[in-house]
C-alpha cells in the first residue's frame, strides 16, 4: 500500500469521448469480430446511395432493438427483397457509430430465416379475406372523375395531411375538402378509423374518401390491417382510396380500397385534377366552340348570299319565264301537227293491217267452211242411197240396223233414191 502521500500524487485518467468510444469500439471489434444475430426486421430503407438502414428486433418480443446498416456491397448481394416483420439472419460485427456514440450492427450478409410473428399473423388475415373475396377487381368502383368535394380520413397532426392539403391546393384550390380525423397508430386507431368512416358515409357530403397516413414500421401500420378498418372500407358506399405508408408499405386496407396510391400525396393527385390543366382544357374546348359557331354562321351567311342572289332580279326570272313560255306557244302548233300526223300514220298502220288480218281470217273461215261441207256432203245418206243402197225403218219411223228389231211378218218401210216401197219380212236369220 502507497504511502498518503504518494497515492494522492497519482495522477487520475480521464477519458476523452472520442478516445472513450474509440476504446469500446475496439474492445467490440476484438470481442464480437464476427457473429450471426436473428431477429424481425422493422423500419427497412434503401437510400439512394444504395446503403441500407433498418432495425433488428428480438423475435420473442422482448423490448430489444438493435440498429442495423448494409452497404451498398452487401446490399447487392441480396437474393430476396426484405420486407417488415421478416425474420432474418444476419451476419457480420457489432460497432459504435462515433458521430452519435450509437450501438450498430454492421451486415455482410442477409438470409430469411422464415417470417416473424407480426407478419405471419398478416398473411394469414390476408389468406382469409381474400378467400371472402373483400379484395376483388370485380368489387372495386371507379373514381370520380371531377369530384365535388374530397374526404380526408387521418390524424390532424399527422404529416400526411400536410402533404395532401399541399397538394390539393396546388393542384385544385377551388375542390373543398372535409377532415374527419382519426387516430392512425395505436391499439384504439381500428376503432377510430371505422368510426370516422361510417361518419363519413352517414354525412355522405364528399363524393370520394381518402384514408392516409405516413410511413413508418409493420407495428406503425398495423391499425390499417385490422379487419375491422378492412370491413369499414368495404362496407364503405363512397369510393375510397387508401394511401398508407410509402410505395413499398402495403396494408390490407390498400388491397381492400377501391383505389391504391403509392403515398397520401399521389393519393391527392390522384383524386384532384390539375386546375391548369382543366383550364386550358376549358380554354381549348371554347376555342372550338368559337370557331365552330363562326364556321357555322359563315355557311348560313353565304347560304343567304346565295337566297338573296336569287331572289334579287325577280323582273328578269319574270323575263325569262316569259321567253320561255312564247318558245313554247311557238312550238306547240308544229309539236301538235307532228303529233297529230303521227296519230293518223299510226291509225293508217293499224287499219291496213286490220284489213289484211280480216281477208286471211275470212280466207280461213271459207276454207274451213268448204271442208266442213265437203265431209258433211261425204256422210249425207242421200248420197249413199243414190249409190243403190236403200235405208230400211219400222212403221215407228225407226232405222233399222240389227236382225233383233225385227221378226217374221214385220212391216218395214224402205227409202230409195226415186221413191219408197212397203214391205213385209218372211223370215229372218239372225247369225
Amino acid at each position: 500500500m502507497l504511502p498518503p502521500d504518494r497515492a494522492l500524487a497519482t495522477p487520475r485518467l480521464v477519458w476523452g469521448v472520442a478516445a472513450l468510444i474509440q476504446a469500446v469500439a475496439d474492445a467490440l471489434a476484438a470481442r464480437f469480430a464476427a457473429c450471426t444475430v436473428r431477429g424481425e426486421l422493422s423500419g427497412f430503407s434503401r437510400a439512394a446511395s444504395g446503403h441500407c438502414y433498418f432495425a433488428l428486433k428480438d423475435a420473442d418480443g422482448a423490448q430489444a432493438l438493435l440498429r442495423c446498416a448494409m452497404f451498398r456491397r452487401a446490399g447487392l448481394l441480396l437474393g430476396f427483397a426484405p420486407a417488415d416483420g421478416q425474420l432474418v439472419e444476419l451476419r457480420g460485427r457489432l460497432a459504435l457509430y462515433e458521430p452519435r456514440g450509437e450501438l450498430q450492427f454492421i451486415v455482410e450478409s442477409m438470409q430469411p430465416a422464415g417470417d416473424g410473428a407480426l407478419y405471419e399473423r398478416f398473411l394469414r388475415l390476408k389468406s382469409r379475406l381474400e378467400r371472402e373475396g373483400l379484395f376483388a377487381a370485380a368489387r372495386k368502383r371507379p373514381m370520380p372523375l371531377f369530384p365535388r368535394a374530397i374526404g380526408v380520413i387521418t390524424s390532424l397532426g399527422a404529416a400526411a395531411l400536410h402533404d395532401v392539403l399541399s397538394a390539393l391546393a396546388r393542384r385544385a384550390p377551388h375542390l373543398p375538402v372535409l377532415v374527419y380525423p382519426s387516430l392512425v397508430q395505436g391499439a384504439d386507431a381500428p376503432a377510430a378509423l371505422v368510426a370516422a368512416l361510417a361518419e363519413a358515409n352517414r354525412r355522405a357530403e364528399v363524393d370520394v374518401l381518402l384514408v392516409c397516413r405516413g410511413g413508418g414500421s409493420l407495428e406503425d401500420l398495423w391499425a390499417f390491417n385490422d379487419e375491422r378498418v378492412v370491413r369499414g372500407i368495404v362496407a364503405s358506399s363512397l369510393p375510397v382510396v387508401s394511401a398508407v405508408g410509402h410505395e413499398t408499405d402495403v396494408t390490407l386496407a390498400d388491397l381492400a380500397a377501391d383505389l391504391r396510391a403509392p403515398t397520401p400525396s399521389s393519393g391527392a393527385e390522384l383524386l384532384a385534377p390539375l386546375h391548369v390543366k382543366l383550364l386550358d382544357q376549358l380554354s381549348q374546348l371554347a376555342l372550338r366552340l368559337s370557331r365552330a359557331a363562326l364556321h357555322r354562321m359563315e355557311t348560313l351567311q353565304q347560304r343567304l348570299d346565295r337566297a338573296e342572289a336569287r331572289l334579287a332580279r325577280p323582273l328578269q326570272r319574270v323575263a325569262q319565264a316569259r321567253l320561255r313560255l312564247a318558245l313554247l306557244a311557238r312550238r306547240l302548233p308544229q309539236a301538235v301537227q307532228q303529233a297529230s300526223a303521227r296519230r293518223h300514220e299510226s291509225l293508217r298502220r293499224l287499219e291496213r293491217a286490220l284489213q289484211q288480218n280480216t281477208r286471211l281470217v275470212c280466207t280461213r273461215w271459207r276454207h274451213r267452211e268448204q271442208q266442213l261441207a265437203t265431209r258433211l256432203r261425204a256422210l249425207d245418206p242421200q248420197q249413199v242411197i243414190a249409190r243403190g243402197y236403200a235405208l230400211v225403218h219400222t212403221r215407228e219411223g225407226h232405222l233399222v240396223v240389227a236382225p233383233t228389231q225385227i221378226d217374221e211378218g214385220t212391216q218395214l218401210r224402205l227409202s230409195l233414191a226415186q221413191g219408197q216401197a212397203e214391205l213385209r219380212v218372211a223370215s229372218v236369220r239372225r247369225s
